[in-house]
């Protein structure tokens, strides 16, 4: 369960990035997912920051750069927070921040688009489509995403028998027309 955070922190950062820029992130949550002996345990990452330029329209001429700080991973429990802030993991203390930098987003149906991204965590940059939808109601603009990660590709953790590599990560976030 100790390992279960790092790729968490990488689906955090990705919905953290989707608002405007000339929008105010209202609310934002960032959870993640991963099985550890078979079961599915998670947390969350806080304090999303992000400079997003997105319109439906014409989504692929904006951009969408996020950040969230790896010292807000909450996992419910102290002990495994601290042992994946720690060099096994995340090492929070020369790699604090998760990023996130659109390359291309593309519509693909309704309020369905598809973000190809570079996620930077631990060090190391990978690209990551990420699937989200996009809706407004009145001055609430909403973003949602889910994607799964590889916490190996981004060097956190190492290979283990009872802790999976694969961590799905959700991202909800919601902004106040400015």
């Amino acid at each position: 369960m100790k390992r279960i955070a790092p790729v968490f922190v990488l689906l955090l950062l990705a919905i953290a990035t989707f608002g405007q820029v000339k929008n105010t992130i209202a609310k934002s949550t960032i959870t993640f997912q991963i099985k550890n002996l078979g079961i599915a345990t998670g947390g969350n990452l806080a304090g999303l920051q992000a400079n997003i330029d997105f319109n439906p329209a014409n989504p692929n001429a904006g951009s969408i750069d996020a950040t969230v700080d790896v010292n807000t991973i909450n996992t419910g429990n102290d002990q495994r927070d601290t042992h994946l802030k720690s060099a096994d993991f995340f090492d929070a203390a020369h790699f604090p921040k998760i990023e996130l930098k659109s390359i291309s987003v593309k519509h693909k149906s309704g309020a369905n688009y598809v973000g190809q991204f570079n996620v930077t965590m631990h060090g190391k940059t990978k690209e990551i489509d990420m699937p989200f939808s996009y809706t407004e109601n009145g001055n609430i603009l909403a973003f949602k995403g889910t994607l799964k990660l590889n916490r190996l590709d981004f060097g956190v953790g190492s290979e283990s028998l009872v802790l999976s590599n694969d961590v799905v990560v959700n991202i909800e976030v919601e902004l106040s027309k400015g």
